[in-house]
């Protein structure tokens, strides 16, 4: 590729890939750029993979003991790669977080926490349970400049299958991890499905000052606030007020609204009051009941939808929480396109690297579809004759490969400036 190729490539990128490289050993750089370009031009999650795309300078044994024996820390990394995501979206009134799991299907007992799991997703090709490796990953919502939200994979910890630790303390472990890197934010919310609104998540976010947005079960049992005592009387104070009954919320005020959500208008009526959470120890939280309508124009059964923050208005809520949904279209690209669902590796540890490296790869060419660039527009044209070129990490990464196909990426990195940047 002649130097007018390089020149295609969005400088940002090479910026980015120098600041992450200030989290590795020096000895390390040169590998780590390798398989992390390979990462990103491959849709298979092997090694040898990313291995075979690029004109790598070694053997192949040394990037797999790289992989399991190498002195650098994945979490140092990926800690990098939130302070990178954080400068990159700047300043925003409130950064949203998601926490969600996802399975991988696995047909070995050997695998690293290969169990049996229930399949949720109620694919009708799979069985009710089926074996895999379960992983509950935290992600970032960044915008595209038209406003469209996705998601920036930060941290996933795959679940042990011979142990006590469960989806919800992985969530909380994701979140000690990186907590303080959030510290200069005006505003945190995590957004978690109902899996997630448990007491032992929802108590340690707000010790951090995190708020927390998600679905409830429908049958959550909330309390109006107690009335107002004029006079003493013995005993203690009340401390919850009449129960929120179903017959007692079909009686509140139903709001038709219709509003953008998931890219589209959606009509929805919703019902909302502040109330106590009796899981929550009696915390005081915004409750909205919300029903949806179909194409059909038949409304949907109710869902309930809790704010930990009860000064949100219930469009507020909604709007929030329609957020989440980007994580899902995350998962489905890195098992699909980035190869999650095939990487394989032995032991947890080297899993781990590996899986991070990949997501790493994933989130950059995402921070890269959010630029207002004309260069990376330049990389989605792969067919002139077409009027509109969607800019997307998959489109990216098609002119990326043009570009990085068979190349020594590693005489890329100056040693004596520090820096990864393409040959002149």
């Amino acid at each position: 590729m002649n130097a007018k190729g390089y020149a295609s490539i969005p400088s940002e990128l090479f910026n980015w890939i120098t600041f992450l490289t200030k989290a590795l050993p020096l000895r390390s750089i040169g590998t780590f750029l390798e398989l992390l370009i390979g990462s990103v031009l491959t849709s298979s999650g092997f090694v040898t993979e990313a291995y075979l795309i690029l004109d790598m300078r070694n053997h192949w044994t040394s990037y797999y003991k790289w992989l399991n024996k190498g002195k650098w820390s994945w979490l140092n990394l990926a800690r990098q790669f939130v302070v990178l995501a954080l400068k990159v979206i700047g300043p925003q009134e409130v950064m949203y977080l998601v926490i969600d799991d996802t399975l991988t299907l696995r047909s070995s007992k050997k695998a690293p926490g290969s169990q049996i799991h229930h399949q949720h997703g109620n694919k009708p090709n799979l069985a009710k349970y089926v074996r895999g490796q379960c992983w509950v990953s935290l992600a970032l919502i960044a915008w595209r400049k038209n406003n469209s939200p996705v998601a920036l994979p930060l941290l996933t910890r795959l679940i042990p299958s011979a142990s006590n630790t469960g989806k919800l303390v992985a969530a909380n472990t994701l979140i000690r991890a990186v907590y303080r890197l959030f510290a200069e934010c005006k505003k945190v919310r995590v957004l978690v499905d109902s899996w997630y609104m448990r007491k032992i998540l929802i108590a340690s976010m707000l010790t951090r000052g995190f708020h927390v947005v998600g679905q409830a079960r429908i049958d959550t049992r909330l309390y109006d606030e107690p009335p107002v005592q004029k006079k003493p009387t013995r005993g203690r104070p009340r401390k919850y007020g009449e129960k929120l009954t179903r017959k007692r919320v079909a009686h509140f005020k139903k709001t038709e609204v219709t509003l953008k959500l998931r890219g589209k208008p959606q009509k929805l009526r919703y019902r909302t009051r502040t109330a106590k959470a009796r899981f929550l120890n009696g915390r005081l939280i915004r409750a909205v009941w919300c029903e949806f309508q179909d194409e059909s124009g038949d409304w949907k059964s109710p869902r309930l939808l809790i704010s930990t923050d009860e000064t949100m208005s219930a469009e507020e809520v909604i709007e929030a929480y329609s957020v989440r949904w980007p994580i899902e279209s995350m998962f489905n690209q890195l098992k699909l396109a980035w190869g999650l669902k095939e990487a394989w590796q032995q032991t947890r540890q080297t899993l781990h690297r590996w899986v991070h490296i990949t997501n790493i790869g994933y989130g950059l060419i995402e921070l890269l579809s959010t630029l207002d660039s004309q260069a990376v527009n330049q990389l989605c044209v792969h067919s002139p004759w077409r009027v509109k070129h969607e800019i997307t990490a998959g489109q990216i990464r098609k002119g990326l490969k043009r570009v990085f196909d068979h190349v020594d990426v590693r005489s890329w990195w100056c040693a004596k400036r520090y820096k990864f940047e393409p040959p002149s």
